[in-house]
């Protein structure tokens, strides 16, 4: 019940509530020449939802890529929504050489199009079962890597762990979402409730001598998150108020310098529109008070969709 007052709440006040979240989005954002602790030339783009490029020494990886925007009519009526290659040749023009594709879980908002991304960089693309059958959908089981926990990956400049993980319950704290394995067995039958969400990853990377952390769902397996020496926290913060004690809980473990506060935006909105909308009662504008409560040596930041900081 306390779930559905506090929707009830933002509901009766959801104006004000994304006004606060916009304010608070230009206050946190980092920019060109900020203090954020990278590498000297170790370079993160935020391509919304949970989607980043990030570069290192000229090589880069792609993570829960999503610039192909569904539409919330597409999810309503079950439609077949296919990766559009005019918005990849938009937004990653400057991707340079991509060594990699990384991907936490496959929800559509997270693996629409990773596809058609690997055929067009000519890479693989790491992830669950359910990821490896979506890849093979499309006829490319060659590049698709289906991650052993237990193993680490060197791709291009970059060392990478997957860690097994949870999504969070977003239907009211009952349940996750399209919840279980991606199991279509033809491309035209792939509608956006088709994107199973699999086995969840967060996603431990390494890039000289700084150390991120992927979690583009708030949620967690406690003992197996690693233990310290996370710069930054790149922090899906969609769901968390379904996870009980979820920034205690993972900031405990990773002892993060920075939290980069991603998966907030309106994804049924295209990338490029100039106001980008927030998800239903995310409230941005609270977590900075929400991990100050947890937390006196992480501080929260955002980015600025498609604008590039570096160390």
């Amino acid at each position: 019940m306390r779930h559905f007052a506090d929707l009830g709440r933002y509901l009766g006040n959801r104006e004000q509530r994304e006004r606060e979240d916009a304010a608070a989005a230009v206050e946190l954002a980092a920019h060109p020449g900020s203090d954020l602790p990278l590498d000297r030339g170790l370079e993160i783009e935020w391509l919304g939802t949970a989607g980043y490029r990030i570069t290192y020494e000229g090589r880069s990886l792609l993570i829960d890529p999503y610039l192909t925007r569904v539409p919330l009519s597409a999810v309503v009526k079950r439609e077949v929504v296919h990766a559009d290659p005019l918005l990849h040749d938009r937004y990653l023009a400057g991707a340079g050489d991509v060594a990699g594709i990384l991907v936490g879980h496959t929800h559509f908002d997270h693996a629409i199009d990773v596809a058609a991304l690997a055929r067009r960089f000519g890479v693989d693309a790491y992830g669950s079962a359910s990821l490896a059958h979506l890849m093979s959908l499309h006829g490319l089981s060659s590049q698709a890597v289906e991650v052993d926990p237990d193993r680490t990956y060197e791709i291009g400049p970059f060392v990478v762990r997957f860690v097994p993980s949870l999504h969070s319950k977003l239907i009211l704290g009952y349940a996750v979402p399209s919840d279980g394995e991606l199991t279509c067995e033809h491309l035209d039958a792939l509608s956006p409730t088709a994107y199973r969400c699999g086995q969840v990853y967060g996603i431990h990377i390494t890039a000289g001598e700084t150390t991120l952390y992927h979690q583009g769902s708030a949620n967690l397996i406690d003992e197996l998150v690693p233990a310290g020496g996370v710069d930054v926290f790149l922090a899906g913060i969609a769901g968390r108020r379904f996870t009980d004690r979820y920034w205690d809980r993972i900031l405990r473990r990773l002892d993060p310098a920075v939290v980069l506060a991603s998966h907030y935006d309106d994804f049924f909105r295209p990338l490029a529109e100039s106001e980008q909308g927030f998800s239903l009662n995310v409230r941005l504008a609270a977590v900075p008070g929400e991990i100050a409560a947890v937390s006196s040596a992480a501080r929260v930041a955002t980015l600025p969709p498609l604008m590039p900081v570096s160390g």
